[in-house]
């Protein structure tokens, strides 16, 4: 991470920043209902193949990343390398939207992972997301194809090491 950037494990302790931050109409208009967000958000504090983060920059949050393994969701990614992971995020602060942090994060991010040895990193934004399409594409993501998953149709973007 860039050093003013943080990423830390998300908490129980998190989950109200969580249920605010997916009730603003920036990310409500991607992420979708924030009720129905929040139950999965939370639902998966436990789960083992799921990461989720809080990301801050000094002491003040203001965005969630999750990354998780494909094996354990239908995706409908097909076939992969063996211990690909996924990921999607948001900023959920709006002064923090448009000034170059999804792009930063996502990259800082990703390439801890890749240099770990994780063989590839996929996300599926909405294709009509150009925002986090572009965010991607500056971190070094390439957009692979159109793929039908359970939330709707979305873009595959992947980055190889």
């Amino acid at each position: 991470m860039p050093p003013a950037y943080r990423v830390r494990p998300m908490t129980q302790i998190d989950l109200p920043a969580i249920r605010d931050w997916l009730a603003t109409p920036h990310v409500r208009e991607w992420w979708g209902d924030p009720d129905e967000q929040y139950v999965l958000v939370s639902g998966d504090l436990e789960e083992p193949a799921m990461d989720q983060y809080i990301v801050s920059l000094g002491n003040d949050a203001f965005g969630y990343l999750q990354c998780y393994a494909l094996t354990a969701w239908n995706t409908g990614f097909g076939e992969q390398p063996a211990g690909t992971r996924g990921i999607d995020l948001f900023i959920g602060d709006p002064s923090m939207i448009g000034r170059g942090h999804g792009s930063v994060l996502i990259r800082a991010f990703t390439d801890a992972r890749l240099e770990d040895g994780v063989p590839r990193i996929v996300t599926d934004p909405d294709p009509a997301n150009k925002r986090a399409i572009r965010a991607y594409e500056k971190a070094g993501f390439v957009a692979d194809r159109t793929v039908d998953t359970p939330d709707g149709v979305a873009l595959l973007m992947v980055r190889n090491p």
